[in-house]
């Protein structure tokens, strides 16, 4: 049994590369991974990181929508690059700093394979840029409170499930105090062990 992978195009000031995956939010580009001859594919990487308008659609040639790298995350964007052996092509990733788990920023993307991936993801980053004592048998809930209360927006995506993600602590300090004294997430065995 084969399976087909969904594809899209870039292009951009003539060069073009094939999309296998991408998100974005509206015309704002989050995250990128294309694969194409290498001139063309280091062309557009150096199109796109002087903000120049790229379109993706589907059709090589024509059509689709104007995006351009989106400008809360200039300057911190990361190129990954490698040469497929067989093929000679060159596959690429263009990734920004704020999809890194050690990433000094508040807000996040984060990038999943699936969709049941998310809220322990969610949970690692959030835990790692806010000073608030997470415990990770709140994944689910604190998932489901960002989705709720807009923390957590699904990005438009192909090829990855993506969010961007942007904590407001104190409204998450509000709400944890609510959900621990309503009895809405347990209160870990360890920390009841330690406080007798």
């Amino acid at each position: 049994m084969t399976t087909t992978m969904e594809t899209m195009h870039i292009r951009c000031a003539g060069f073009g590369a094939a999309v296998d995956s991408y998100t974005r939010d509206e015309g704002d580009l989050w995250f990128l991974s294309m694969l194409g001859n290498q001139q063309s594919v280091r062309a557009l990487w150096a199109r796109l990181l002087k903000h120049e308008p790229a379109v993706i659609s589907d059709d090589a040639l024509s059509g689709g929508r104007y995006c351009t790298l989106a400008p809360q995350a200039l300057g911190e964007w990361r190129f990954h690059a490698t040469r497929l052996p067989i093929t000679g092509a060159t596959h690429a990733m263009l990734v920004p700093g704020a999809a890194l788990y050690a990433s000094e920023r508040q807000d996040f993307l984060l990038l999943a394979r699936t969709d049941a991936e998310a809220p322990g993801l969610h949970y690692r980053f959030l835990s790692r840029r806010i000073d608030l004592p997470l415990h990770p048998s709140w994944s689910g809930w604190l998932w489901e409170r960002g989705l709720a209360s807009g923390e957590v927006r699904p990005l438009d995506a192909l090829g990855i499930h993506a969010w961007r993600c942007v904590p407001d602590p104190e409204a998450l300090q509000a709400a944890l105090g609510r959900a621990l004294r309503g009895h809405r997430i347990p209160v870990p065995a360890d920390e009841l062990a330690n406080a007798a």
